[in-house]
């Protein structure tokens, strides 16, 4: 019998948005958006693996804020780079990522105490070099996700 190791992790989405959109997004109702670049901060303390691609899925259930933005048809996944780990880190990275990043106001961050775990970058090349200088601030080790 052939188990699978379930991993768990913190993960960034890094996401392109063609234009300004104005977007509903759950309980913090409109949200405006402008076109650029969004680093998203989750973790999966569950299956990092399942959740990533639910992300990459078109059809599913809204159920997280990010679920809103990428239902929207101008927003992209464009990357997703994330570490594996045992522990809750994402506010951690969240934190590293506000440093050079303009957080949304409440996104994504329902069950802790940040501000936001989405940012916005103007420049689309910004979004991996920040993503990845916060893990390695942190000593974390990131990898890309492989789509399929």
């Amino acid at each position: 019998m052939v188990t699978k190791t379930i991993l768990k992790g913190t993960y960034c989405l890094l996401i392109n948005l063609e234009k300004d959109s104005v977007i509903k997004v759950g309980k913090l109702g409109e949200l405006d958006f402008k076109k650029g670049g969004y680093v998203y901060v989750g973790s999966a303390l569950n299956s990092l693996e399942g959740r990533i691609k639910r992300h990459l899925s078109h059809d599913k259930k809204l159920h997280w804020h990010v679920d809103y933005l990428l239902s929207n048809r101008d927003a992209e996944i464009v990357d997703v780079i994330y570490t594996v780990s045992e522990d809750k880190i994402e506010c951690k990275i969240a934190e590293k990522i506000a440093e050079n990043g303009i957080g949304i106001d409440n996104f994504g961050c329902s069950d802790c105490k940040c501000s936001s775990h989405l940012f916005y970058f103007e420049k689309l090349d910004d979004l991996e070099k920040y993503c990845l200088e916060s893990y390695e601030k942190l000593g974390l080790s990131p990898q890309k996700f492989k789509k399929k």
